[in-house]
């Protein structure tokens, strides 16, 4: 439970000095809003959502693959033919006896050819085919799943650089928080030293910590400009739109159940073991295509063909027409392909054998991943309660060694040093909550159950009144030495 919740003393004095690092603003951008404007712009989830589509298509076309296919063709154009028919029997009823030994000959020299043909196939028996309609239904259940598994890693992502411009803009606030304490204890210095009330050693302190925190800022003011610039690729909204809120409020939320539990939902829903697994099968569809069984195909065939060839020959004007036409069963059975059926077996085999050693070894990783992110959130719990007790230890350090610097018991270095604590402390504690946060989405991604309903978990969190302003801060004043 949150300790800001749980100990009176330090919630006032808490959210005072946490209401120093985040500025009060209005209509500031919840986690879910980022969401919804991200699955509209990234480019990376518009990409996978046009694969998704071209996956399910494979549905259709492993249904096409059992349904019948008719063709037709058309051929014009010119043609020459010679043909000679020796010892053939001729005759003509009424008009001629039986002749035999008789002779036909035909010419047609450069005549005008007609051709056209209908044809007509409907498979009944084929195991290469029985695999590969297998083959594309596996495919377009992975299309289901990589879709499933970007549109989680779109809503990680989000969530993830939301919070980075919160903890950047928080970084860049305490230092420049500290660069003005550290300007007022300077110029405090030097006046006690014009009057020789302290060394000079207290000045040189002051300036070269001055300096040291300047360097600070600019590291600061880069790092907040990149990450706003990567949020705004992903979702497309504007700097002055992006009023993103701490994660100021309320108890964090637990892990939800015992790891042995988290881990058996992972090793079972995890979309991408379930990819992997759908890879073997897939690779094992591809195997059977070569096999043996798998050669001989049946199909049911029909044919309509027709020859019209005119023109002059040796013989003078001549026509010759031949139609055909034929319903039958075709079976096809390859004799000898010189090895390569084999070959592409074994290669496909050898292929099925390493997705699975693959998808094994992604399955200890999902398990290992779940174990830190579960571990992330039930420590970090208890890590932020921790840093809750050491920013009141460090704000009432910082009062005792203010009033001891006054009174010459400490020295400016001392002072110095318990403005960076207090400051680091209280950043700390917000990143604590940060980390919390994202490992329990990081462990309904890993058992496939992220969802919108995860965001607004978060979103309860969010401290939306007090927002952090994202708007580029400005340059700072050169340096001025006394």
């Amino acid at each position: 439970m949150d300790i800001l919740y749980r100990t009176r003393s330090f919630r006032a004095r808490g959210w005072g000095l946490l209401g120093l690092l985040f500025p009060i603003l209005s209509q500031a951008t919840d986690l879910s809003a980022v969401w919804q404007a991200a699955q509209q712009h990234d480019l990376g989830y518009q990409a996978a959502a046009a694969g998704h589509q071209a996956g399910q298509t494979q549905k259709d076309q492993a249904s096409a693959l059992w349904h019948p296919t008719v063709q037709a063709s058309g051929t014009a154009g010119r043609m020459s033919s010679q043909s000679q028919t020796q010892g053939a029997q001729f005759s003509a009823p009424g008009f001629f006896p039986a002749t035999n030994n008789a002779n036909f000959n035909t010419s047609i020299n450069g005549g005008v050819l007609q051709r056209w043909s209908v044809s007509a196939r409907q498979p009944l028996i084929s195991g290469d085919r029985l695999a590969q309609g297998r083959e594309l239904d596996l495919k377009a259940q992975m299309a289901d799943l990589q879709w499933d598994s970007e549109r989680q890693k779109l809503m990680l992502q989000t969530a993830q650089q939301y919070f980075e411009v919160v903890l950047a803009s928080t970084a860049l606030r305490v230092a420049q928080q500290q660069q003005q304490a550290v300007e007022q204890a300077l110029a405090e210095v030097q006046q006690r030293y014009q009057v020789g009330d302290v060394p000079i050693t207290d000045t040189q302190e002051a300036l070269a910590r001055r300096e040291s925190i300047r360097a600070q800022v600019w590291a600061a003011q880069a790092n907040l400009q990149v990450k706003q610039q990567a949020l705004v690729n992903t979702t497309g909204m504007s700097l002055t739109d992006l009023n993103l809120a701490a994660p100021l409020r309320g108890a964090l939320p637990d892990s939800g159940a015992a790891i042995d539990q988290w881990i058996a939902d992972a090793s079972t829903h995890n979309l991408q073991w379930q990819e992997k697994t759908l890879e073997v099968e897939i690779s094992r569809e591809e195997a059977k295509r070569y096999s043996v069984a798998a050669a001989p195909s049946v199909d049911l065939v029909g044919e309509v063909d027709s020859d019209h060839l005119t023109g002059n020959g040796d013989y003078g004007s001549a026509s010759n027409t031949l139609r055909t036409s034929l319903v039958g069963i075709q079976v096809t059975i390859p004799l000898y392909t010189g090895g390569m059926r084999s070959a592409h077996q074994d290669e496909k085999t050898y292929l099925a054998r390493q997705a699975q050693l693959s998808a094994d070894q992604l399955q200890q990783q999902v398990v290992l991943n779940t174990r830190e992110a579960w571990l992330g959130v039930t420590t970090g719990i208890q890590r932020v309660e921790a840093l809750a007790h050491a920013v009141k230890a460090t704000e009432d350090r910082l009062a005792s060694t203010r009033l001891g610097q006054q009174v010459g018991d400490r020295s400016m270095l001392d002072l110095l040093n318990a403005q960076s604590d207090a400051a680091s402390t209280r950043l700390a504690w917000l990143q604590a909550r940060v980390a919390v946060l994202m490992d329990r989405l990081r462990l309904s991604a890993l058992s496939g159950h992220l969802e919108d309903s995860d965001l607004q978990l978060v979103n309860q969190q969010l401290d939306l009144p007090e927002s952090i302003s994202p708007v580029v801060p400005p340059s700072l004043p050169p340096a001025k030495h006394p």
